[in-house]
């Protein structure tokens, strides 16, 4: 039976870096035998213009079918900021309770790394985002909006089923991962209360886990020690804000935006899987977007499908290719977009 998989290119250089994912996943079928079905949706600022069209709910219904999503890129200067993001990518990520925003962060070659001294081996922690609560709930508004007297409100909800489900997947992650065993917590309780919730539903659930290390670090803090000292990190959970925050910051250390995947999952679930650069629009149309950051996506996709020694195989030829420095970088424009994609696509077939 055939992988049923959903493609969103989007905008700006979604299109090019997605085409050259594909290219993979097809040729990773092939190599280790299995089928896929891909199914191309519209969904973008293209597609919005031209229709008025956003997210309908039968897309997200058909979506909901598949086996995964690969997601290019939303964005795009022509329509008001955010507004495609949010009814593409929250709208899926909450539309399918995608709970789980999982982070690799692995640095696959020294001179990748903007941090003096610092070595793959020290590189090599997972954060485990939590994707469907806090201030991305869109609890709030703006009141009196343009006058003297504007209100802005966003409130940041958690919720114990919410905080407790994506605490236990790190702690499950952690037990199957080859690493220090420890998930670190990263919250700011001492300043916002409510994220005592955190604090007592990562200390009750990890009980249950005996031969994990628990740790814990504020916000700011984390953000410290991932530059000063990140090979003390495995796993770390943390809420949606400072994920998204920190999750850039781990980006940069491994080699660049080009570089970095996400996966928004429910674990047994379809899930989306997608690059964590924007869509970059200024790159656009010139075959200089890197593709490696699309690509790494086809490999965590793979690992979701149980395709897991076709999903080594991707990570391992970007890997080959990074620290021999026939791909010099996730930086634009210093190969073209095809051309790194043919790269990957040789080194599988040679390997």
């Amino acid at each position: 039976m055939a992988h049923r998989i959903s493609v969103i290119a989007g905008d700006g250089i979604g299109p090019e870096v997605t085409r050259e994912a594909l290219g993979v996943l097809r040729a990773a079928a092939e190599i280790h035998e299995f089928e896929i079905d891909v199914t191309e949706h519209p969904y973008g600022t293209d597609h919005y213009l031209a229709t008025g069209e956003k997210l309908p709910d039968e897309a997200l219904a058909s979506m909901a079918e598949g086996d995964a999503i690969l997601l290019g890129a939303i964005g795009d200067p022509r329509v008001e900021t955010g507004m495609l993001e949010r009814a593409i990518i929250a709208g899926i990520r909450f539309g399918l309770d995608l709970y789980v925003n999982l982070r690799p962060i692995k640095l696959y070659a020294e001179h990748l790394c903007p941090l003096k001294g610092v070595t793959p081996d020290q590189v090599d922690l997972v954060v485990v985002r939590e994707n469907t609560e806090d201030a991305y709930a869109g609890l709030g508004g703006i009141l009196k909006k343009g006058t003297p007297d504007e209100v802005a409100i966003q409130e940041m909800i958690y919720t114990r089923k919410g905080v407790e489900r994506v605490v236990r997947y790190a702690m499950d992650l952690a037990v199957k991962r080859d690493g220090k065993k420890r998930v670190t917590l990263v919250d700011k309780a001492n300043a916002i209360r409510a994220q005592d919730i955190w604090t007592r539903v990562f200390a009750e659930v990890g009980a249950e886990y005996p031969q994990i290390e628990r740790d814990h670090a504020y916000v700011d803090a984390c953000c410290m020690w991932l530059i000063k000292n990140p090979e003390w990190f495995d796993v770390a959970v943390t809420t949606n804000l400072f994920g998204d925050i920190i999750t850039d910051l781990g980006a940069m250390i491994q080699g660049g935006m080009g570089i970095a995947a996400s996966g928004n999952i429910h674990p047994g679930r379809v899930s989306m899987f997608e690059p964590i650069h924007g869509s970059a629009p200024k790159y656009a149309g010139r075959n200089s977007a890197n593709p490696l950051a699309a690509i790494s996506a086809v490999s965590m996709m793979l690992d979701h499908l149980g395709e897991t020694e076709a999903a080594s195989q991707v990570e391992g030829a970007i890997a080959k290719l990074l620290r021999t420095g026939r791909i010099a970088s996730g930086k634009a424009g210093e190969q073209k977009t095809t051309e790194i994609g043919q790269l990957v696509l040789d080194e599988l077939r040679a390997s």
